[in-house]
């Protein structure tokens, strides 16, 4: 098991290059199964997620394969084995994803009930609802999700709404789905995140018809069949976001390559909100830090609104602010396990249910800290950029499913990171 021993204090000065985007990819990898043939997506990071649904989709009779210039070519001719079986789906919620285009092509899944990272329960009741509302007929079994439409599916109005608003992979599932139904399919409440928005162009280009993209109303015409394609992947916003509060933590200046300020507009206003500058630049933009930090209040929200999945970053920012800050996780209420190992790092972070409580304070110090969970173990690093000391954040395998060698891109440019295998 790896573990990163990371100097501390440094000051962040250079150039990074954003990968394309883990969230985007996964549910497009998923959404080749649907097109009998080989299709190419380009931008696909070299991440531990992603190799897990490769095996996925190899498991399901799909031939995976990296060209020499990192395209990935999935071959989706045969699908033969229509299962996500536990041994795999248990390690990454995302393989949730094949249900839907399981069911389209082959009208049939059977699909174990998902894992992933420790971050408080996430039901898959609205990707059920949905795929029901199509026409399949849908029951548990052994903790398998066995989905069955053999006279295919239909299209219907489908509101996917939730309690904590609407669901990305629940969209995405139902929305795959509908492209191959029999009529009209309109998803009322249909999550607006760009990855959605990538999923959707992708369909398109495929030969689905879906308009509405980037609302959350979206429309399906359903079509007879879909079409391999080419296509590249979305720069990944909260990959950006990460390196942006590492620059600002560090109080010093980076410059992104390939990120999309449009997709991250919640961000940036927060950042400069606090003192921190972002300048737009020619598909990119260059952030940076020379005065205090200045106190804010952050409540997460479904896109355009402050993403969850940058929560425990800024809280690791804020705590280096100048008073007191209110992060309120109306996502993921109890996506806090973080909390503890930055207290351990001299924070000053007081939990109240979905609520906490920020107190700056004027220095972070090292320690020996666990990571919980993909976004936290990405918090902890950047506190062991501004802290004193040496820290040592054991569990890194959670931040490498969502950021690609991140000391390798990390180091050329200030940092001081080195990973032990132990």
């Amino acid at each position: 098991m790896d573990i990163f021993h990371i100097e501390g204090p440094v000051r962040l000065s250079g150039s990074v290059s954003i990968n394309g985007s883990k969230n985007a990819s996964l549910p497009i990898m998923a959404a080749a199964i649907l097109a009998s043939g080989k299709s190419v997506l380009s931008a696909v990071p070299h991440l531990s997620d992603i190799s897990v649904c490769g095996e996925l989709l190899t498991r399901l009779g799909c031939k995976l394969a990296r060209g020499p210039n990192g395209d990935l070519s999935i071959d989706s001719t045969v699908i033969d084995n229509p299962v996500g079986e536990y041994e795999i789906v248990r390690r990454m919620r995302a393989s949730i994803c094949i249900l839907g285009p399981l069911l389209g092509r082959c009208g049939r899944a059977e699909v174990s009930m998902p894992g992933g990272c420790a971050i408080g329960d996430r039901p898959v009741n609205l990707h059920l609802r949905g795929l029901q509302e199509l026409g399949a007929r849908i029951h548990l079994k052994n903790g398998y999700i066995i989905a069955e439409a053999p006279n295919g599916l239909r299209g219907k109005d489908i509101f996917m709404g939730g309690p904590f608003g609407s669901t990305v992979l629940g969209t995405a599932n139902v929305l795959m789905a509908a492209t191959l139904a029999k009529g009209r399919t309109v998803i009322e409440s249909a999550a607006c995140e760009p990855e959605v928005a990538d999923l959707a162009n992708l369909l398109n280009k495929m030969g689905a018809k879906i308009s509405g993209i980037g609302s959350p109303r979206l429309i399906i015409e359903g079509v007879k069949e879909l079409q391999p394609t080419r296509f590249e992947v979305i720069p990944d916003r909260i990959e950006a976001g990460t390196f942006m509060v590492a620059a600002a933590m560090t109080a010093g200046e980076v410059r992104l390559r390939n990120c999309r300020l449009d997709d991250m507009m919640a961000v940036v206003d927060k950042l400069r909100s606090i003192g921190v500058t972002v300048e737009r630049q020619d598909k990119g933009c260059v952030v940076a830090r020379s005065g205090s930090i200045k106190a804010s209040n952050i409540t997460t929200l479904p896109y355009p609104g402050f993403p969850t999945d940058l929560q425990a970053q800024f809280m690791a920012l804020l705590s280096l602010a100048e008073g007191n800050s209110v992060i309120i996780e109306k996502i993921f209420p109890d996506r806090f396990m973080h909390v503890a190992e930055l207290n351990r790092m001299a924070a000053d972070l007081h939990k109240e249910g979905p609520i906490v409580i920020v107190a700056g304070v004027k220095k972070l110090v090292a320690a020996p800290v666990m990571a919980s969970d993909l976004r936290a173990s990405a918090a902890l690093v950047l506190a062991g950029l501004a802290a004193e000391g040496t820290t040592i954040v054991s569990r890194v395998y959670h931040i490498d499913r969502g950021y690609e060698k991140i000391e390798e891109r990390l180091n050329p440019v200030g940092a001081k990171i080195i990973r032990e295998d132990i």
